[in-house]
């Protein structure tokens, strides 16, 4: 799986992978401070002005890796960023 914003691309093995990667990338040594749903919210305050911090569900009964899947989605969605080689999901199983 690859996301790419701008020209920086980032790959792993699954969302989480890449968002951890991002977090690094955006906070540098911040990052081990903060957890995955503490660095969700703080990305989705920085991109307020392009998606709606009510898109991002970051409810407890997702895992991480759903979360991190979510939110490269809506980056995706709303043109920050692009998502590649995107797994598909069943929405009914993952809930």
């Amino acid at each position: 799986m690859m996301f790419r914003i701008s020209k920086k691309e980032y790959e792993g093995g699954s969302a989480l992978e890449i968002v951890e990667a991002l977090q690094r990338d955006l906070m540098g040594e911040q990052h081990q401070r903060l957890s995955l749903r503490q660095f969700l919210l703080w990305s989705m305050a920085e991109l307020v002005d392009r998606i709606p911090v009510r898109e991002l569900d970051l409810s407890d009964k997702l895992s991480n890796e759903m979360l991190a899947l979510n939110y490269l989605y809506l980056r995706d969605e709303y043109g920050a960023g692009e998502l590649l080689d995107a797994p598909t999901i069943d929405w009914a199983q993952a809930l």
